[in-house]
């Protein structure tokens, strides 16, 4: 007789009457359901491509710019060596004179490297906080999280207004905390104040941009002080951050800025910007001279913006960046003259 096909049900591995056989087709002792495991099939293992190593090329232009800075360098040394002697022929005392004040010009110059590569180093250890944190932030890894925060406070030891927050942060780097939180404690004890008095840098140079160019007669002056003001504005906010940059390093930090700038919309000048002003009824309210001197605000505080973003040595992480909509309500918003209260005669 042909046994009857048994119904589906569930059982248990751990059931007695559950008899599990091996892959090879040896059984366990045991009578009930039998249950033969399948092997699993072997997953390939990855394996890690090597990352090529990119050549170092000769970079001819460097090496072009380099010769030709020598040779000017020998080309005053030697007419300040002729200009001495000739000096020294005439009167020894002009030559003299002479040597001292090479002496004082070459000084002067040494002077200005240092200042110059100073503040070049000053700005590239900014960029490389910013790019490590925010790297922690997505790692949040303890250590890497210390080292940072350790050199955010030797970074920012000259700035007085954070004392208190640096002895406060400064506890905080011996207890248990995550790389990605205690960046986020920096940010909040470090970059609040500075972030406060940068906002307040941005509105106030975009107001003085609105102002000066609505009622300027002429479009170079408007160009002259916009290009001004944006100058100012980036190396001030710099020096605030902690930079300090110099001719050179404003150059390039001039370049980061518009690098920012193009990377995150361009100077904002789409429907965005249409809509702030659209949007608080100035194109039928206000004259054309008036608009064009708020669009040239607006632009002002979008490039101040985009440098604190440049400049700051934290990302945004734990703070709200700095919004464009608050920015242009201020500008926008007419100033509401204090009129003194009227005290009632007694």
């Amino acid at each position: 007789m042909s046994e009857r096909p048994r119904k589906p049900a569930a059982y248990r591995l751990d059931d007695p009457d559950v008899v599990v056989s091996s892959v090879d087709g040896t059984s366990t002792r045991g009578r009930g359901v039998l249950v033969t495991p399948e092997p699993e099939p072997a997953l390939p293992v990855p394996v890690d491509a090597a990352i090529p190593v990119p050549r170092r090329r000769w970079r001819w232009g460097t090496m072009f710019w380099s010769a030709c800075g020598g040779l000017v360098l020998l080309g005053l040394g030697v007419s300040v060596a002729r200009l001495v002697t000739d000096l020294f022929s005439y009167s020894s005392g002009l030559g003299y004179l002479g040597v001292v004040l090479s002496a004082i010009a070459v000084v002067a110059l040494l002077v200005v490297i240092g200042r110059e590569t100073i503040g070049l180093l000053r700005l590239a250890t900014v960029e490389k906080l910013h790019t490590r944190a925010a790297q922690i932030l997505i790692s949040d890894d303890r250590d890497a999280g210390r080292a940072v925060v350790r050199e955010l406070l030797a970074f920012e030891r000259a700035t007085p207004e954070l004392a208190r927050a640096r002895a406060g942060l400064e506890t905080h780097l011996t207890e248990i905390i995550d790389g990605a939180d205690l960046i986020r404690l920096a940010e909040r004890e470090l970059m609040t104040p500075l972030d406060v008095q940068a906002r307040r840098m941005v509105s106030n140079a975009a107001k003085r941009v609105s102002l000066v160019t609505a009622v300027s007669p002429r479009a170079a002056v408007d160009l002259l002080f916009v290009l001004f003001t944006a100058l100012s504005l980036i190396r001030r906010l710099a020096r605030l951050y902690g930079s300090r940059p110099g001719t050179l390093g404003m150059i390039r930090l001039f370049r980061m800025v518009l690098s920012h700038l193009a990377l995150t919309g361009g100077m904002a000048a789409g429907d965005s910007l249409v809509s702030q002003l659209l949007g608080h009824g100035v194109a039928a309210r206000v004259s054309a001279r008036l608009g064009e001197g708020v669009l040239n605000g607006l632009l002002t505080a979008r490039l101040g913006l985009a440098a604190i973003e440049v400049t700051r040595p934290l990302p945004f992480a734990a703070l709200p960046p700095p919004a464009l909509n608050d920015l242009a309500g201020e500008l926008l918003r007419p100033r509401k003259e204090e009129v003194p209260e009227e005290r009632p005669a007694s």
